[in-house]
C-alpha cells in the first residue's frame, strides 16, 4: 500500500528571469502530517507549495498525490490538496459568505441539497454561520481568513497547505487559528504550513523543512532543528515570548 499522501521528486522551477524559484526539492507528506515550511522571505517556500495542487508546473520533476502523478488529473489534485492563500481577499469573489463557501461544489454540480446541508455544517464548524448572508468584504481579517478556509473545506480535502497564515492577524486571530489546524489536524487533515514565524505552531508540528536559497536544508523534528533557525534567517521559538504559545 502507497502509505504516503504527497510526494515531491526533484522538482525544480526557474522563472522567466532565469532566477531558480526551487532546486532538486524531494519531500514526503504522510497523511498524519503537520508540517511546518520554514524559512525568510523569498527562500522558495510558496514557489513550493503552488507546485502541490499545479498552480505552477516544474521544469523538471513531479508531484505525486496518493502515487499518481497530479497532471493526470489537475481537477482532482485541486479538489483533495486545498491551499489558503496568505491574502485570503484573493481568493473571496462571491457576494455572501454562504455563496462564497457553496462556490466549489456548485462548481462540481453536487446536488443543491447536498450542497446546503454541507455548506452550513462547515459554516458552524468555522463559527461563521451566524454571517452567512454577510459579504466577505466585510469580514475582519481573521474572519476571512476562515471563510477561506471554509471554502477549501466543504470540498473535503485531504491536506491543507496555509501560506504564511499568521500575516496581518492579531493576537487573539492568531490563537484561534492556531486551534482550528489543531482541529483540523486531529480530525484527519495533513497540514503544510509556510512561515517565518514558527513560535505559534511549533508544538503542533509533527516535521519541520527549513528552506533556503531555493533548496531543502534541513528537514526533521520541530523542537530538535529549532536551534538552528536563525542560522536560516528565522526566529528562535523558545524565547520567553515565543512559550505563549504553546496552548
Amino acid at each position: 500500500m502507497y502509505t504516503a499522501l504527497l510526494k515531491t521528486e526533484h522538482l525544480t522551477h526557474a522563472f522567466g528571469s532565469g532566477d531558480t524559484g526551487i532546486l532538486d526539492i524531494c519531500l514526503t507528506v504522510s497523511r498524519d502530517d503537520f508540517v511546518v515550511l520554514a524559512g525568510k522571505n523569498g527562500c522558495g517556500k510558496t514557489t513550493l507549495i503552488r507546485h502541490f495542487n499545479g498552480l505552477l508546473m516544474p521544469d523538471t520533476g513531479r508531484v505525486l498525490l496518493n502515487g499518481q502523478d497530479i497532471q493526470k488529473d489537475l481537477t482532482f489534485a485541486r479538489k483533495k490538496i486545498g491551499m489558503v492563500f496568505q491574502d485570503p481577499d484573493t481568493q473571496l469573489i462571491a457576494d455572501t459568505v454562504f455563496d462564497e463557501t457553496a462556490f466549489g461544489p456548485e462548481n462540481l454540480n453536487m446536488d443543491r441539497e447536498e450542497i446546503n446541508e454541507s455548506v452550513l455544517s462547515t459554516l458552524n464548524l468555522l463559527d461563521l454561520g451566524h454571517l452567512q448572508d454577510r459579504n466577505p468584504a466585510t469580514l475582519s481579517g481573521g474572519e476571512k481568513r476562515r471563510l477561506a478556509i471554509a471554502g477549501i473545506l466543504v470540498m473535503e480535502p485531504e491536506l491543507i497547505i496555509f501560506d504564511e497564515p499568521f500575516a496581518n492577524l492579531d493576537y487573539p486571530s492568531v490563537l484561534s487559528l492556531v486551534r482550528l489546524c489543531r482541529t483540523l489536524h486531529q480530525s484527519g487533515h495533513a497540514i503544510v504550513m509556510t512561515t517565518h514565524d514558527v513560535a505559534p505552531v511549533i508544538w503542533l508540528a509533527t516535521k519541520m523543512v527549513i528552506m533556503d536559497k531555493g533548496r531543502i536544508q534541513e528537514e526533521g523534528d520541530p523542537v530538535s532543528l529549532a536551534p538552528c533557525l536563525e542560522s536560516y534567517g528565522v526566529k528562535n521559538p523558545f524565547t520567553p515570548m515565543a512559550q505563549a504559545w504553546a496552548l
